[in-house]
């Protein structure tokens, strides 16, 4: 495979495959240690404040994944204007950002709003193809 041959909105999905892991990290931070690592769902199911909310961000991140990844994947295949699905892409990607943030921070009305943001992003990148 050559890394060339990669559009930006391939390198976004990358990228948001990313986030997930990112939210975990941020999660685990300073209080997850070797013995947790024997049953990782219980620490998290102990956990409170924003190390649950960034855990929660984890789990939604994953969720998002696919509806994201087909997207991008369909708007490739009709021959959606690549500027166009790379602008959608990169959007999306930076809403899953503030998302994240918002939801470790705890403002749940500002996070439900980029969520729902990020969600009309996908959907234009479903149906920007020609």
């Amino acid at each position: 495979m050559t890394f060339s041959l990669l559009t930006v909105a391939y390198w976004c999905v990358f990228i948001a495959c990313g986030l997930p892991y990112l939210a975990a990290w941020i999660a685990k931070a300073g209080s997850f240690g070797p013995r947790d690592n024997m049953q990782p769902r219980e620490w998290a199911a102990k956990q409170s404040g924003w190390r649950a909310r960034a855990n929660s961000a984890q789990a939604n991140s994953f969720e998002g994944l696919p509806f994201f990844i087909g997207a991008v994947i369909i708007a490739h295949q009709l021959g959606a204007a690549q500027g166009r699905l790379d602008m959608l892409a990169m959007a999306y990607v930076v809403l899953r950002v503030i998302y994240i943030g918002l939801y470790i921070k705890g403002i749940g009305g500002a996070r439900s709003a980029v969520w729902a943001l990020g969600f009309l992003v996908n959907a234009a990148i479903l149906f920007i193809g020609r």
